[in-house]
């Protein structure tokens, strides 16, 4: 059989099966006849009441001289870390607002920070496309710094979201820039596995987040600037197990459901939007009317779910911090109209291990801290 004849067969089956799964997403939306809010709806569900006193600002963690750009919690849900236009990584005491450590990075641009799931080393990453490992117990140099005990290289491109896999303080995973995210060992600072890259399962464009489900940690979740959201696992990294469509924006950030049955993507078009891992299918949008053109629509940069699943907190480049009720797909509450917000994009945003409080960072320079006040329950 000659090469032209082969190019004929692969084209064409190339294109069966490129028509075989159109149909099946045909058939698949045809079996999709509501979404959550309509579901809740009918069963005459109503949205949760919530009002300006049930989640107030409590702390204000100030120290960084830059726009900040990540934060993370411990699992021992006291300390966070920041990330900050500054240079710097900063440990803080929730409970005090006090620094614990403040760490001068030797690349200044750093975009994303975690905490490992023992608390005792940090790791960061940005436009150096490294991910560095700090140990909190090392001794300081004759600077007073803490130096670096691991660097992480190999991505060929920006380093934008890092993760310790739950419970395993040697693994980590990275996204970047290049297309693909990497499971390391941080002790020795080798690559396990590359996820994408030359394979066609892979993302075509710069990958901007990652969440690992934590009740199983072989799996993971990944958002890209291809407006898609992509399933691995660790197991099997020739190719992505799913792809989620429906953002019509690159998706800045993902986090899996308590659950771990679901996840949430926020978008640069302005929406948030749960999925169904296992089925596919998107389950519902949380967007809002924007008045102006398509350009002041403001971007979704992170979200985080309630311990319950029952709110998503989500932050907007606009300064606002929607709190939505994940069942009906209402604004219950903006934090960004309440008295001690932010003043600038709300850039990151996380919960504490125990659903007790909500820590934002902003470009303002400034972390707050918010909790559940007055009578109101942790939900």
């Amino acid at each position: 059989m000659s090469v032209a004849e082969l190019k004929e067969r692969h084209i064409a089956a190339t294109a069966t099966v490129n028509s075989l799964r159109e149909r099946l997403k045909q058939k698949q939306q045809l079996l999709v006849d509501t979404d959550v809010a309509a579901y809740g709806r009918s069963q005459g569900r109503s949205a949760i009441s919530f009002v300006s006193t049930d989640l107030v600002c409590c702390r204000t963690l100030q120290g960084h001289t830059g726009k900040v750009y990540s934060l993370d919690w411990t699992p021992e849900k006291n300390r966070i870390v920041s990330a900050s236009q500054d240079g710097r990584l900063i440990v803080w005491n929730a409970l005090t607002s006090q620094k614990t450590h403040a760490i001068k990075l030797q690349c200044p641009w750093v975009v994303t920070c975690a905490f490992a799931p023992n608390g005792q080393s940090v790791a960061c990453g940005g436009l150096n496309s490294a991910c560095s490992i700090f140990n909190l117990n090392s001794q300081v140099d004759r600077d007073g710094n803490i130096p670096v005990s691991q660097i992480l290289t190999g991505h060929k491109g920006y380093v934008y979201s890092c993760q310790y896999v739950p419970d395993q303080e040697t693994r980590l995973i990275t996204s970047s820039g290049d297309q693909t995210c990497i499971l390391w060992d941080v002790t020795t600072g080798q690559r396990i596995s590359v996820f994408g890259g030359e394979f066609p399962s892979g993302h075509t464009a710069d990958v901007l987040s990652v969440s690992i489900n934590s009740s199983n940690s072989n799996m993971f979740v990944s958002g890209s600037c291809d407006t898609t959201a992509r399933l691995w696992d660790t197991r099997i990294a020739s190719r992505a197990v799913r792809t989620y469509h429906g953002h019509q924006g690159e998706v800045n950030t993902v986090k899996l459901f308590p659950d771990g049955q679901r996840f949430g993507t926020g978008s640069n078009d302005s929406t948030c939007r749960l999925y169904d891992m296992r089925t596919g299918h998107q389950l519902q949008v949380y967007s809002q009317q924007h008045d102006g053109d398509d350009n002041d629509i403001p971007t979704v940069t992170s979200i985080a779910f309630s311990i319950s699943g029952r709110l998503l907190f989500a932050g907007y480049s606009s300064g606002a911090c929607y709190v939505w009720d994940t069942l009906l797909a209402e604004v219950i509450l903006n934090l960004g109209e309440l008295q001690n917000s932010h003043e600038g994009c709300i850039s990151c945003l996380g919960l504490s291990s125990d659903g007790s409080a909500l820590c934002t960072g902003s470009w303002d320079k400034k972390l707050k801290i918010w909790a559940f006040g007055g009578q109101r329950r942790v939900i």
